[in-house]
Parts: structure tokens; sequence; C-alpha cells
């Protein structure tokens, strides 16, 4: 798995449309490029790539450092790609387009010739992927974004957005199908944003314990659950478990036992009997509070702990609203300017776009060889 950590401020208005009109001419032909020379998949993968990602959005002409990258550049290219006959399409978009996923995946049956039981998958993938990022991975950000990208074969990639209303700041997160092994086990592609200290992750693979106890407790029914929470009253707050733990676990001291259980799921739970995590995330109304009550019992009354490992772990820092990110240099980031510079160099466009995008690109290479 890639993570990464990005200054995402969230910054309200929208691209204007001058601006959104060159973005998708520039889209368009970089993006046909990619698929005719190197394939459908490789657009996945390409914007499964948070530093392709975020290059392009720069190439495009969009070089703001705030949430709006995510946003735009989806809208953007699911405009783009559901236009034209390049065997990709994009479904949902932000906030209420978001909602409208499952009917958009239905919709790409007859489109792409996908049986019912491709529907079904592409619908589950998004599900989970929504879910895990929402309720298992508990990092203080709220899904408000959700696109999916899909190729006629039947392959797709995610990128999902949340924000965090008290900070100000939002959180992107990739997917691909290519590179996932489980949708519970380390599932991201990356993670881009601020590093936060609470973080309950239970996607982590030290939380495999934290994860098969889940399970366990669910199986054995809602009586035993409220036994169990009825040990530890009195307890607001994990100050007393965390007291004899080390200096990295005793600064996640916000981190409460929800007391308010939706027991009917629960109960719904037990009748289904899930035989993994994966099943039992899978449920619908298995929320954040019932997934944060079970590892907490797991943890303080089994001793399996969960991990509190927030999974951004490398960073690059980007400049203001008039300026261009700064990325570290690696050999990830290396490969996608190359595909990126050879797209645009042999992109359809007029001498002075293409130089255009190439001298934002440059810029960006520049910048981050300074940072």
């Amino acid at each position: 798995m890639s993570s990464g950590v990005a200054e995402l401020p969230l910054h309200g208005g929208r691209a204007p449309q001058w601006l959104v009109k060159r973005m998708s001419k520039l889209a368009r032909a970089i993006v046909g490029i990619i698929v005719e020379e190197y394939g459908k998949e490789e657009v996945l993968r390409r914007i499964s790539d948070p530093y392709w990602f975020q290059a392009f959005g720069c190439v495009l002409g969009y070089d703001w450092h705030s949430s709006g990258v995510t946003t735009v550049v989806t809208g953007v290219l699911k405009t783009v790609l559901n236009q034209e006959d390049l065997g990709i399409a994009v479904c949902g978009g932000k906030g209420r387009r978001a909602l409208e996923t499952p009917k958009e995946i239905e919709s790409l049956a007859d489109k792409f010739s996908f049986t019912d039981s491709k529907v079904r998958e592409l619908k589950r993938a998004s599900f989970l992927a929504a879910k895990v990022d929402n309720a298992v991975l508990q990092d203080g950000y709220s899904l408000y974004h959700h696109t999916i990208f899909i190729t006629e074969n039947g392959e797709w990639g995610i990128i999902q957005q949340g924000m965090n209303p008290e900070t100000k700041y939002a959180r992107r997160y990739h997917w691909l199908k290519d590179e996932l092994g489980s949708f519970v086990v380390e599932p991201h592609r990356a993670v881009v944003g601020r590093a936060e200290r609470c973080v309950l992750n239970m996607v982590a693979i030290d939380s495999e314990g934290a994860r098969k106890a889940s399970v366990d407790l669910v199986k054995e029914g809602a009586k035993k659950v409220a036994y169990l929470i009825s040990r530890l009253e009195g307890q607001t707050t994990l100050d007393e478990w965390i007291a004899g733990k080390g200096p990295e676990v005793r600064s996640f001291k916000h981190l409460k036992m929800p007391w308010r259980i939706n027991w009917e799921i629960l109960k719904k739970a037990y009748e289904l009997q899930p035989r993994n995590y994966e099943e039992l995330v899978s449920i619908r109304g298995v929320g954040p509070s019932l997934i944060r009550a079970l590892a907490l019992i797991s943890s303080i009354i089994y001793g399996e702990e969960p991990s509190w490992r927030d999974p951004v772990k490398y960073s690059f820092a980007f400049g203001g609203k008039d300026g261009v990110p700064f990325p570290v240099r690696t050999k990830d980031m290396d490969k996608a300017i190359e595909l990126l510079e050879e797209s645009i160099r042999m992109a359809e466009l007029g001498e002075k776009e293409r130089l255009n995008a190439l001298r934002r690109l440059r810029v960006m290479v520049e910048g981050s060889e300074k940072g």
C-alpha cells in the first residue's frame, strides 16, 4: 500500500467554467493517448497513484492545494470518459451524486455488456470501499465524495475524499482492484492527508486479532456484548486502560467507548453469523459505533489490541492557491511525471496548449527539487 501526507484545506466555491472547459479538452487528449498507447487499465493505475493524480490536476490548470483538486479533476474525468468511447466509465461524485453510484453502475450493464453478477460485484466494491473509509478506518474524516472508475473489462479504481469539519481539512483515499488483496486488510493503494494522532485503524495488519475477536463477539450475540459492556461501566474514556500502555498509545485519550449501540443491527448480525470480518462489515447498518465498541471490547476484555497507526506515512507539501505543489522526489513520482510528460507530447493538442501544459508540469517538478 502507498500512503501520503498532504495539506488539503477545505475550500468553498466552484471552478470557473472557462477553466473547466480547458481542463476537459486537455484531459480528453491526455487520457485518450494513455488508453491508445498503454491500455484502459493504465488509466486506473494512474488515477490511483497520488503523485500522478496531483500532477495531472496541475497540468490541467487546477493547481490549487485544496480539496477541490479531487472533486474537480474527478468531475472533469467523469464528463470526458462518459462522453468518449474509450471503454472507461465513471460513477458517483460529490455529495448527492455519490448516492447515485449504485444506479449508475447498473446503467453500465448494457453499455459494457456486464452480467448481473458483475454488476453486483462492482456495487459491492463501491459499497465496501465507502464503508471501510467511513467506519472501519476511524480517522476523523467523513466521506462526502466517492467515484469509481470502471473499464469495460470490469476492472475498477476508486477515489474517495472525506472532510474533518473541526480542522477544515480533507483526506483522499485511493483504491485499485488490481492491487487489492482484501477489503479489510491494508486495502488502500494510497491515503493522502494530514497525519492524525487519534486513529482507530481496523484495516491494519496489526488489527487481525481484534478483527477476529470482533467477529467472535457478534456470533456470541447481543446479550454477551451487553454483559461485557456492563463490566466497563464508569469508564467513559480509555484513560484507565491507556494508563499502563506506552507513550505512543497514551496519546489517544479522546477515543470514547460508544455507549449507545444499535442493538437491532447487532441482533441482525448475530442472525447472519458472519464468517469473517469482511462479511461483518458488509452488513448494512454496521457503522462506526458498533465497529468501535467491538474493537475496544476485544482489546480491553480479551487483550486483542487494534492498531492505532494512521495509514498516512510519507508527505509532500503544497503551495498556496496561486502556487504549485512541491511533492517529495521519489521513484514513483519520477515514473508518474515521465508518463504524464510523454502523454502530453503525444496528445492531439495545439502547440501552445502542449507547451503550457508541459510548462506547468516543469514548474511543479522544479519546485519539488527545491523543496
